[in-house]
């Protein structure tokens, strides 16, 4: 494995659709109708269906497990600040970027973002996790 850097990036695109949103609620059971009555949602803030916001946040554990650091890596922590709502079908654009290194043990932070197709943060926040070194 080579060594991880400060500044190293991945990322990964992709739309959220109504059988996506569908299986996360029965997964996590969030069952909010913000996310799966186009009635309720429309009459909400939103004004219209939006995907659950651990649903767009999960692309972070894809990306840490697959592309950076990688396999073997493990969440030691993340926060996570929802800034704006993620539409159906919309799409959105995760990014992972090291921030730290630990000289000691292998574990990094990175910042973690996701940006929709207007190039607005919709999702910020930190991972540190733990790597095959």
């Amino acid at each position: 494995m080579s060594k991880i850097k400060v500044g190293q990036k991945a990322q990964v695109t992709r739309k959220f659709t109504e059988h996506d949103v569908g299986l996360f609620s029965e997964l996590s059971l969030d069952f909010n109708p913000v996310h799966l009555d186009p009635d309720f949602a429309e009459k909400s803030i939103f004004g219209q269906r939006i995907v659950h916001g651990m649903l767009v946040s999960s692309l972070f554990s894809g990306l840490l497990g697959k592309q950076l650091p990688g396999e073997g890596t493990n969440y030691v922590g993340q926060n996570l600040k929802f800034k704006k709502p993620v539409y159906l079908d919309q799409e959105v654009t995760a990014i992972v970027e090291v921030t730290e290194v630990r000289d000691d043990k292998p574990i990094i932070t990175l910042s973690t973002t996701c940006v929709n197709d207007e190039d607005e943060v919709v999702i910020s926040g930190e991972a540190v996790v733990s790597y095959k070194g």
